[in-house]
């Protein structure tokens, strides 16, 4: 894990040759989780070592369980991950520089933003084995393309590329190969330099517009937004509205 100048954290993963996902490779990711909660970043960057992104889930760990309550139990410690990640109270960006399957694309889905290479594919191909995805993807792709979009990524099981999920809201940004970790470097950084708090109320907003729709978002973003009152960011950023005019605040995160 590597902590920048800038307040970023980045969260590399690396699990030769493919990035395989094991109880292993969570346990690792579980612990850097940890330092990110015990000292939280401006913004947290995921991404991955190797040649791709992931080729998929270790299937020996699924075979290895023998009951139904065995597998549900490896199914409730899987999506663990997502959800962890989708709580953190501040920007979570995925780089996905090339292939992306299965648990890795799921969490990508969880992060905020999803920054994609020219060359990445991405893919839900659970099918291949007979299984349903079991970390939040077919929902989480649901509630950024759609219902019939994520029945389409189920069912066929097909690699999608960037361009195209980008075109269905699933990618957020298409960025070229060359330069393409300075381009996610350049974009982090410009988040990670922007009033936290504020955005961590963004995400609390949307959760709530996720649980109930805009009704459900309305009875709480008052509240949400009045917490923000205290925040060296906001009082600061008044008074340099006032005195400079707009786009002139630094902002600390606090």
């Amino acid at each position: 894990m590597e902590h920048t100048d800038s307040g970023v954290t980045v969260l590399t993963f690396s699990a030769p040759p493919v990035n395989l996902y094991s109880l292993e490779l969570h346990d690792e990711l579980d612990r850097a989780l940890d330092e990110v909660e015990a000292s939280p970043p401006r913004a947290l960057l995921i991404r991955a070592e190797g040649k791709l992104v992931s080729g998929g889930v270790d299937v020996a760990q699924f075979h290895a369980r023998k009951t139904k309550a065995d597998t549900q139990q490896l199914y409730d410690r899987m999506i663990e991950l997502p959800n962890r990640i989708d709580a953190l109270p501040f920007p979570t960006i995925f780089a996905a520089h090339a292939l992306t399957l299965t648990w890795a694309f799921e969490v990508a889905l969880a992060c905020d933003l999803v920054l994609a290479s020219e060359k990445a594919k991405f893919g839900l191909v659970e099918r291949v084995i007979g299984l349903t995805p079991t970390m939040g993807g077919t929902q989480r792709l649901a509630a950024r393309a759609g219902v019939g979009r994520a029945k389409e990524l189920v069912f066929t099981g097909d690699l999608y590329d960037a361009s195209t999920l980008e075109r269905w809201n699933v990618v957020n940004r298409v960025l070229p190969v060359d330069g393409f970790d300075d381009a996610v470097t350049a974009f982090v950084d410009q988040l990670a330099a922007g009033p936290t708090r504020a955005f961590g109320a963004a995400k609390d907003v949307l959760r709530h517009f996720e649980a109930g729709g805009v009704p459900e978002a309305n009875a709480h973003v008052t509240t949400i937004a009045a917490e923000l009152f205290e925040t060296d960011d906001l009082q600061r950023g008044m008074e340099s509205f006032l005195r400079d005019g707009p786009g002139q605040a630094t902002f600390t995160g606090r």
